[in-house]
């Protein structure tokens, strides 16, 4: 067991056996000046600096030994009370009302026509926010976590079904969780959960999330700070008034957004004055048209360092008919600090927009280190300081053993963690639970106690028993395990049952054979997985009444980095021209059946295939394999469609091409070699229980990608040859809150290409059906799916800009519902094509998962066609 583990136990026997030896303290109410209750107030015990905050009906209690202690009770809005408790050998009942705040004027001057004070206060504060992020080295807490949830509201038709289920309307769902939380410079969080107690299933809560948001951040949760260095960017500050708390002055500052919406705050941030650090903050924000809000009350835990005591996190919103209200509340006591010693000197700032710069200040120390520089007591500009910091974080990560590793998490649940009993949490609660959150609590362990009853002993075993095949399994996908790591199964079949004019009506299957082991490695955290699998396919066609099969077998070896598969497939099977599968066979059959189209233009290919890839670490992976085929061109056999109008016919399963000559089509051979790269510079890494992963989501994806069909290693007049090589681009943009840039480029060429059989061209991504592409950058909305496919050189771009305010974001309204609009520009070029050009502007994020496009195509300027395209909303990844 480590030293850590060991303190760790050490400190809760510790904490449980002094919270069991002594029951007493204080409890009691705090209230408004009108005898409101105020939820969440701060109740601190200063010559313990630790402290609870009171529940949704403002109760608080808190347990301590005989002694006289200090009390400051705090509600933002309202006055700070010091009371003198003195405890004996019983619990002392002390409530306390509260008097609104009063805030005055005369600590700043303000003079009509004169810049607002809140812009210095504000000015300087930015300036100082990463020396707040920076003056701790490290630091540790207890934090508490409760979350409280509701459900409001659920489709009428829904509502019986949830109550089977056991979720009723305006019932609380409570879990609560006490850990132990260790931060280090510059992003580790190391976390330990001593106890987790919920009514729910999902008994992984984790307070990190919540307590590691710091508002001296540039962005929290991609949302702009208003301590942000583009904070004057993004909103409006207005000075309210100041007043006197814990012998500081603390100055109450109003945000206001400059354009209300998404992924800015509204409300109100309080500043100490001369320190510049937060003392409170109440702000809220909306996401996806879910309403926000986040109040933090501070606390000095060392000299000139406040950290937050008590977070609240409140989110309401509606969604399909459903609706809800979540509460987090987060308290943090006993801080144990470590202060950076490069940032002790708290430097005094001038803001050089208004106050005068003194002489020594103009000239530039010469031949001083960066921390000698920041040590200096002598004034500073609030440009001068941020420079200084900048450089002061740029050395401190150079340093680093890992520099491209930039964040780090452990978490760990204690092994007692779900079997404490209900004396231990009245024991270690700081916040008492609503009369709501208790019958919540009731209700679930009611219902626990009747299933664990109903479950017998054999029907334990019998659930852990091995999977047996049901009916479906074939059509719905199953996994059998046979242990050892073995297993057999189906893959999801549904989707294999289709319809296309080559084959008429099809039903494909799907199965594998998997055989895993998994081996720890010297340093005992980290794995390699070795795997073994068979996956076959098969699919038939009724009409064609041809069967299809294909093999393939694949081994795999896995590091946390690093990684190689290799395998053989090989059989007979149907393909699509474009090996990027444009269309969904099932959309396809949709189309062929209601409306006699068939988009889908599938060939022959009876082959044999060796690969190997190789990821050598997540920022570049190659990939080749080697091909040995004949292919045979196939033909429609079913004119099987609903639409009954005569003047529509399905068209040939040969595909329109402006280049392509019918030779292009004919039955041939083909060895080929296939070599791909794919590359991500600058990419970085975050470390979870000491496992490396990958930060890839601001790297750009570099493609190269190479064929060669040698003719001469097949004995047949009809052998492909030729060489093609592209080189392609993938990557997104951000500007400011919510502006974003995705663009998709590739160029590429054919030489020595004496022979390009019509299934080696270059394909494109094209779509003819009302359905857009996943991914906003993906494909072409209008073009033909094979009229531009070339054996020459071509160039190709996509480029999807999406906007915070555009047309009808202008409405704040529609801002706050989540509602985005775009613009699409797509450009594609070939040797033998004409200029083609899609624009396109759509609304993305409608009732927060769809997408709406309109736009048309152009050939050399002459419209060409265009429509309506439904997708999902681009924030949606699926794979």
């Amino acid at each position: 067991m480590s030293l850590y583990s060991k303190q760790l136990l050490s400190f809760s026997a510790f904490l449980i056996i002094s919270l069991s030896a002594f029951s007493q303290g204080i409890k009691g109410v705090v209230k408004d000046d009108a005898g409101n209750p105020l939820p969440y107030a701060s109740v601190y015990i200063r010559n313990l600096g630790d402290g609870v905050p009171t529940n949704l009906d403002g109760k608080y209690e808190i347990k301590l030994k005989k002694g006289i202690y200090d009390v400051l009770f705090q509600y933002l809005g309202y006055k700070s009370r010091i009371e003198t408790v003195i405890v004996q050998d019983d619990w002392v009942e002390f409530n306390v009302q509260l008097e609104p705040q009063v805030y005055t004027l005369s600590q700043v001057e303000v003079k009509a026509g004169a810049e607002d004070p809140a812009l210095t206060i504000m000015r300087k504060s930015i300036a100082k926010a990463k020396y707040h992020r920076l003056q701790l080295q490290k630091y540790s807490m207890m934090v508490y976590l409760k979350g409280t949830g509701q459900l409001t509201d659920a489709p009428f038709f829904l509502r019986k079904s949830l109550e089977k289920d056991g979720l009723n309307l305006n019932e609380a769902y409570t879990s609560e969780s006490v850990s132990k939380i260790t931060f280090t410079q510059p992003d580790k969080v190391e976390e330990k959960v001593i106890s987790i107690r919920t009514n729910g299933d999902n008994q992984a809560t984790s307070p990190a999330p919540y307590i590691q948001t710091s508002f001296y951040q540039d962005q929290i949760n991609e949302i702009i700070s208003p301590l942000s260095r583009a904070a004057f960017n993004y909103y409006r500050f207005k000075y309210e008034g100041s007043f006197f708390d814990q012998n500081v002055m603390v100055n109450k500052i109003k945000v206001t957004p400059r354009s209300r919406g998404e992924r800015v705050f509204e409300g109100y941030i309080y500043i100490i004055e001369d320190l510049w650090a937060i003392h409170s903050l109440d702000l809220k924000t909306s996401l996806l048209g879910f309403q926000i809000r986040a109040t933090q009350q501070y606390a000095p835990v060392a000299q000139n360092v406040w950290m937050p005591l008590t977070h609240t996190y409140t989110f309401g919103g509606k969604f399909f008919g459903f609706e809800g209200e979540f509460q987090y509340l987060a308290s943090t006591r006993d801080y144990q600090v470590t202060l950076n010693p490069d940032l002790v000197q708290a430097p005094e700032i001038i803001d050089e927009t208004l106050e005068a710069i003194p002489e020594k200040n103009t000239a530039q120390s010469t031949g001083l280190s960066v921390v000698e520089k920041l040590s200096s007591e002598s004034p500073k500009t609030r440009k001068e300081y941020r420079k200084l910091m900048n450089e002061y974080e740029k050395e401190m990560l150079k340093e680093q053993k890992n520099p491209e590793v930039v964040t780090e998490r452990y978490y760990e649940i204690d092994s007692m963690a779900k079997k404490r009993d209900l004396s231990y949490w009245d024991s270690i609660r700081p916040v008492p639970l609503t009369v709501k959150e208790i019958q919540g609590y009731q209700r679930d362990d009611s219902l626990a106690t009747v299933e664990a009853a109903k479950l017998s002993d054999v029907d334990s075993i019998a659930e852990k028993a091995r999977r047996k095949y049901k009916p479906l399994d074939f059509l719905n996908g199953a996994s059998y395990s046979f242990g050892k790591g073995v297993s057999i199964g189906f893959r999801q079949n549904w989707t294999k049952i289709s319809f296309n004019t080559v084959e008429g009506w099809k039903a494909g299957l799907g199965l594998f054979y998997r055989k895993y082991q998994e081996e720890k490695l010297a340093d005992s955290v980290s794995v390699l997985r070795k795997s073994f699998n068979i996956e076959p396919e098969f699919r038939y066609g009724f009409s064609s009444k041809r069967a299809y099969g294909t093999v393939d077998f694949r081994w795999s070896r896995t590091l946390p980095i690093s990684g190689t598969s290799w395998g053989i497939q090989g059989g007979r099977y149907i393909y699509q021209f474009n090996g990027g599968e444009p269309i969904n066979e099932q959309v396809n059959a949709l189309y062929s059946i209601l409306f006699r189209q068939n988009y889908m233009k599938l060939y022959e290919q009876r082959f044999g295939r060796v690969y190997w890839a190789h990821r050598v670490d997540y920022d570049f992976t190659y990939r080749i394999n080697f091909t040995l085929a004949d292919r045979r061109e196939l033909f429609n056999n079913s004119d099987y469609s609903l639409y009954g109008k005569p003047e529509r016919t399905y068209t040939p399963n040969r595909p329109e091409n402006i280049e392509a000559s019918p030779t292009a089509f004919e039955d041939h051979s083909i060895a080929k070699v296939n070599f791909n790269i794919e590359w991500k510079p600058g990419i970085r890494y975050g470390i979870r229980n000491g496992r490396k992963y990958p930060i890839s989501d601001r790297v750009p994806l570099i493609k190269f990608n190479y064929d060669r069909a040698f003719p001469n290693l097949l004995q047949s007049n009809s052998s492909a040859d030729f060489n093609h090589v592209e080189l392609g681009i993938e990557h997104d943009f951000r500007f400011g809150v919510s502006g974003k840039l995705d663009f998709n480029v590739m160029a590429g060429t054919f030489f020595n290409s004496n022979q390009v059989y019509f299934p080696d061209f270059q394909h494109f991504g094209g779509n003819r059906t009302i359905f857009s592409n996943f991914g906003p950058a993906s494909n072409y909305r209008f073009m033909d799916y094979y009229k531009y496919s070339t054996a020459g050189s071509y160039v190709s771009g996509i480029f999807h800009y999406q906007f915070r305010k555009f047309l009808l974001t202008q409405l704040p309204m529609l801002r706050f519902s989540g509602l985005r609009e775009n613009l699409f520009l797509n450009y594609l070029k070939t040797e033998n094509s004409p200029h083609y050009v899609e624009v396109g502007y759509s609304l993305d994020n409608l009732f927060r998962i769809f997408r709406l496009e309109l736009g048309a195509g152009f050939e050399n300027g002459t419209y060409l066609r265009g429509g309506v395209r439904f997708g999902v909303a681009t924030f949606i990844s699926i794979n």
